[in-house]
């Protein structure tokens, strides 16, 4: 089938990567999304990390759809035109590993830009015409997006890097310019540039959940500037329980496995920024008793009925922390120059 035109407000060999693991429901919502976008990827690679048949079965079923709509497209560096690529792990990467996997197959394929978001969203129509405009002078960008409700969700954009944790009173409102320049990124509907992936390697896949697309964004502020764009690119499918607090921002519901790994992966955070010459040790330790205590407070707020397991958690992450930054194999993610 003949190659759809490209319109102008479009973005050059663009692959959308998607992480998924045992959330069908919430994946057939995000598909349906993309087959509504008013311009299409030139590779969607879905990263299964439950190796699922139910999964796989979807994106066949997903993948058909795609090419009856948008046809094939330019071929990739394994000689492929479909647009849809399955990418099953063996095991559960996490969503770390999940994101590592997925950006090392698009480069692979020779995708020039990364659009990476989780399962349970889903963007809208005009998505990536929004993030188009943007690409001719910036590298990463981040979109804003709608909450669950439908409401707008307020992103912490400003990490204090000497802290090691994220701005909570950092301002909403968008400057002159349009956009804030920001050291971070989420892996909910961040977007970067092949260059980037050159120069600072993957994701961190050992981060398994957490902290691996805020250090992402750290590292990529190390070679270019980061921003965060006011345009609404997607909205979240999920709802979540948390604490509103002022209505303006809130402490979202978490999971014990995330509290660990809150805690633990400050460890690799260290590290990178023992790395970049960013670490202070006593400055950093507080960051780490504020995170903790962010913790506690968020299990007696919004995850009560496991305040004595998430304390467990919390504190055994803290430990593993330690062992971390005094790991003598631990090793920079390498450049893929």
């Amino acid at each position: 089938m003949a190659e759809v035109k490209k319109p102008n407000n479009t973005i050059d060999k663009l692959a959308l990567i998607v992480t998924t693991y045992k959330r069908q429901q919430l994946l057939e919502t995000l598909f349906d999304s993309i087959l509504a976008l008013e311009q299409a990827p030139w590779r969607i690679v879905i990263v299964d990390n439950e190796q699922s048949d139910q999964t796989a079965d979807m994106v066949a079923a997903f993948a058909g759809k795609v090419t009856g709509q948008w046809g094939t497209t330019v071929a990739d560096q394994s000689g492929n035109e479909e647009r849809v690529v399955y990418a099953p792990q063996t095991e559960n990467l996490g969503g770390a590993g999940g994101f590592s996997a997925g950006v090392a197959k698009a480069y692979e394929l020779g995708a020039a830009w990364f659009w990476v978001m989780d399962d349970d969203v889903a963007v809208l129509p005009d998505a990536i015409a929004k993030l188009s405009k943007w690409t001719d002078k910036h590298e990463v960008i981040q979109g804003s997006r709608f909450d669950y409700d439908g409401g707008p969700f307020y992103w912490q954009y400003d990490f204090i890097v000497p802290l090691g944790i994220p701005n909570p009173i950092a301002p909403a409102a968008f400057g002159p310019a349009g956009y804030r320049v920001m050291d971070t990124l989420c892996f909910e509907g961040g977007l970067f540039n092949r260059r980037v992936v050159t120069e600072i390697g993957l994701p961190d896949p050992r981060f398994f959940i957490y902290w691996d697309d805020t250090m992402y964004g750290y590292r990529a502020s190390k070679v270019t500037n980061p921003i965060v764009v006011p345009d609404v690119i997607l909205r979240r499918t999920r709802e979540i329980g948390n604490w509103d607090i002022a209505g303006v921002r809130q402490l979202n519901s978490t999971s014990d496995m995330n509290r660990y790994h809150i805690m633990r992966n400050r460890g690799y955070m260290a590290r990178y920024f023992m790395t970049y010459g960013d670490f202070r040790p006593l400055v950093f330790g507080l960051g780490t008793v504020l995170t903790a205590a962010k913790e506690v407070i968020r299990l007696v707020m919004v995850d009560r009925e496991h305040l004595k397991t998430g304390l467990v958690q919390i504190a055994k992450g803290w430990w593993d922390s330690r062992k971390l930054m005094h790991d003598p194999t631990w090793k920079l993610m390498p450049s893929l120059k």
